[in-house]
């Protein structure tokens, strides 16, 4: 071969090494959801048409020890959150086992943290979710398993994290889907993931770290 041609080779291989170099360091960025991203049965009619700003609204929710929960626990938190009813025999024990594993990925970083939130409030008392929550290894400090105001889930689960479905005419009334929300420290969803799901649950702790770095 000769020189010109060794000289031509020797920089395509640099041009390819350096690219892939470049393209392996270069850091993965979090697509940032809002309600257009959903389909459109998980969403309230009037935000079905929004493409951005979309942000978690203000909530007061009552947790597994009786505290008023609101946005302030969550300020400057990376958290996932989800929707379940504790009679749940079916996706809710895998979601809330699920939930646990992520938990004790982040169980010494306290800027991770969870939230979930019954859809069935009359059911799913405080002491009704203290029982749960003991029995599933819950971390106080990390985990809030909460209840309150069926309508002010409802706009919640509608409004700010499209998780369920409406059932019937009652707007109250709603099927919760296996769905982890992961929502960065601006109050932004982040992901959606399958909660009952193995390769998502392994997909929300790559992400959280994501979003950490």
């Amino acid at each position: 071969m000769t020189t010109r041609k060794w000289c031509t080779l020797f920089f395509i291989l640099t041009f390819v090494l350096g690219h892939i170099s470049c393209s392996s360091n270069e850091k993965k960025v979090l697509p940032i959801y809002n309600p257009a991203d959903f389909k459109p049965q998980f969403v309230d009619k009037s935000l079905r048409e929004k493409t951005q700003h979309h942000t978690v609204s203000d909530f007061s929710l009552i947790n597994q020890n009786g505290d008023v929960i609101t946005q302030e626990q969550y300020k400057d938190k990376i958290y996932v959150t989800d929707f379940f009813f504790t009679t749940c025999g079916t996706i809710c024990p895998v979601m809330t086992d699920n939930m646990t594993k992520i938990q004790e990925e982040f169980i010494d970083d306290d800027d991770i943290m969870f939230l979930s939130i019954s859809v069935l409030p009359e059911a799913d008392n405080v002491s009704v979710l203290k029982a749960y929550a003991k029995a599933k290894g819950v971390i106080d400090s990390k985990w809030n398993v909460t209840t309150g105001d069926k309508k002010h889930i409802y706009n919640l689960a509608r409004k700010s994290y499209f998780a369920v479905v409406e059932r019937g005419d009652d707007i109250q009334d709603f099927i919760h889907s296996p769905k982890f929300i992961l929502i960065d420290k601006e109050k932004q969803i982040r992901g959606i993931y399958d909660g009952t799901n193995d390769d998502d649950i392994k997909r929300v702790i790559h992400d959280i770290y994501i979003l950490k770095n």
